[in-house]
C-alpha cells in the first residue's frame, strides 16, 4: 500500500505558521529573510561543493549578493556603488577560478 504524501500537509503547516508569525508582526522584514538565504546559499555552496573552479565563484558572490541586499535595505546603502563592487569582486572571483592551483569541478578522467 502506497503512503500518502507529505506535501500537502507540510504546505499548510508551513503556509499556516508563516500567516500566524506575519498576522501576529513576528515575522522579520522580506528583505532580512532573502539577504539570510543569499549569504547561506553561498556558505552551502562552499561547504558542501568544496572548492572547485565554479564553488568559488558561486559561493562568494551569493553572499555578496547577501550582503548587499542587507546594506541596501537596512543601512539606505547606495545601489550603484554596490553593484560597481560586485562587478569587480565577480570579475576577481573568475580571474581566480582560472587558476590551474584551484580544481574543476569533475576532474577529467584518465
Amino acid at each position: 500500500m502506497k503512503q500518502p504524501s507529505l506535501f500537502f500537509p507540510l504546505l499548510l503547516i508551513i503556509v499556516g505558521g508563516l500567516w500566524f508569525l506575519n498576522s501576529m508582526d513576528w515575522f522579520p522584514a522580506t528583505a532580512s529573510i532573502v539577504a539570510a538565504l543569499f549569504f547561506i546559499a553561498g556558505c552551502l555552496i562552499l561547504l558542501l561543493d568544496g572548492i572547485n573552479k565554479q564553488s568559488i565563484v558561486q559561493g562568494p558572490l551569493l553572499m555578496y549578493v547577501g550582503v548587499a541586499v542587507y546594506l541596501i535595505e537596512h543601512e539606505n546603502a547606495a545601489r550603484s556603488p554596490l553593484f560597481a563592487a560586485g562587478m569587480i569582486f565577480a570579475g576577481c572571483l573568475m580571474l581566480i577560478a582560472r587558476s590551474h592551483a584551484i580544481s574543476p569541478k569533475y576532474p577529467k578522467k584518465k
